[in-house]
């Protein structure tokens, strides 16, 4: 069922940030919108792309509140599109969840809300990436093991297509289903789909974006993917290996949780292989180009202060570097050359800022963990919109749920 706003019309009582996912203006905390670009090390010879948080963005009819907001994308008219998992809301609020696909302008006015189980597709039982074409249908990803099916949508939520069925992923050789997809991103000149297809299989998946046949796929490398062997003792509930620990040499010659998928304005793939804490860049065929990692460190205990959702921050931080995840979403600048790659840093919760081609680090974005304006917890996904402003989303049971809007400065150049 499509709910739609009131043409000129925004609800008086409309809340300020997502409701129900940790709302900001409570306790200590104080909105102080800053310019949020932090260059790693202090210096820095390029210009770095500064922004600001923009505390009152996204305008949520009151009635409703939010579960764990997955993914975050943006259309051609520079509408953002907010997807969350309805199931995530608390008990007490079930009634009042809202539909699992929100569109706002780029002021936060609720536009409409859509999507759920219907005839004639199978609805995805974990919501988690959500995307476009060139005529703004809009793609939704599952990340459930039983999600083996990406489905297409028009923007008013009528269904188009679905590609593979619901449990019915035979793995990495399997060319029809996928299982628990991440993303996906569509190229036009060759009309296809890209597949993140990374919480159980570890691959990328191309289809056809009208008919959904299926056109190839590839590992790390470029490697054929393959399954992998039966899981040692500790190994994630999905049957992939445990994140790859290396700190020198190549990582590891398969992929493992593919977590993202984003082709450029010059035909390159950017892969985000989360558990192995890089992003690979391919050519539309499959072709390894190059590969960059994200906070490839060495294991050590934080020293930050302060608490954090009733928690020390420095056990927070220690959470995230020993689970050892990195690279989570990628989104480009929108300058024609795409000069700049956004990076979701998930161990420093903050978005690195790379030099696309030469893939250097140039600085963040976002001030670490925590639950003010600017700040995250679990960062996990960022899209740009024509301006070059930044979306980002929230998605942690005991942490924020929420989409923030990002500002975009202007070019600073570090002093």
């Amino acid at each position: 069922m499509r709910i739609q706003s009131t043409p000129g019309r925004t609800p008086m009582k409309s809340l300020r940030i997502l409701a129900g996912l940790g709302v900001l203006l409570l306790g200590t905390w104080a909105i102080t919108p800053r310019m949020l670009a932090q260059t790693p090390g202090g210096t820095t010879a390029a210009p770095l792309p500064t922004f600001k948080v923009d505390p009152t963005w996204p305008k949520l009819p009151a009635k409703w509140v939010v579960g764990l907001v997955s993914g975050v994308g943006v259309d051609s008219k520079d509408h953002i599109w907010v997807l969350h998992r309805p199931r995530t809301v608390e008990k007490a609020d079930l009634e009042r969840a809202a539909p699992p696909v929100l569109e706002f302008d780029a002021a936060g006015n609720f536009i409409q809300g859509w999507g759920g189980p219907g005839e004639g597709y199978e609805w995805p039982a974990i919501e988690h990436g959500i995307a476009f074409d060139d005529r703004d249908n809009v793609w939704i990803a599952g990340s459930a093991a039983s999600d083996g099916q990406i489905l297409k949508f028009t923007r008013d939520g009528k269904f188009l297509l679905q590609i593979g069925k619901s449990g019915a992923s035979k793995g990495n050789t399997d060319t029809n289903n996928v299982r628990g997809a991440a993303d996906v991103t569509f190229y036009k000149p060759t009309n296809e789909i890209f597949v993140a297809d990374g919480y159980n299989n570890r691959r990328i998946i191309v289809f056809d974006a009208t008919t959904g046949q299926f056109k190839r796929m590839w590992g790390a490398f470029g490697n054929v993917p393959t399954d992998p062997p039966p899981p040692p003792p500790g190994a994630r509930g999905n049957g992939l290996p445990p994140p790859d620990a290396s700190i020198e040499g190549p990582g590891a010659d398969q992929f493992n949780l593919v977590h993202s998928a984003r082709i450029s304005n010059d035909g390159l793939l950017y892969v985000a292989d989360r558990a192995n804490r890089r992003v690979q860049v391919f050519t539309p065929e499959g072709k390894y180009v190059n590969q960059v990692f994200v906070s490839r460190l060495p294991r050590t205990p934080s020293t930050a202060s302060g608490l954090a959702f009733g928690k020390p921050v420095s056990q927070l931080a220690d959470g995230l570097v020993n689970a050892g995840m990195t690279a989570s979403r990628t989104a480009f600048s929108p300058d024609k050359a795409q000069r700049y790659l956004y990076v979701v840093d998930r161990v420093r919760q903050q978005i690195a800022i790379l030099e696309r081609k030469s893939l250097t680090l140039l600085g963040y974005v976002g001030d670490g963990i925590g639950s003010a304006p600017g700040q995250f917890y679990i960062l996990h996904d960022v899209t740009a919109d024509s301006k070059g402003n930044l979306y980002t989303a929230e998605v942690n049971n005991d942490g924020n749920r929420r989409a923030q809007k990002f500002t975009y400065q202007g070019l600073s150049r570090p002093r």
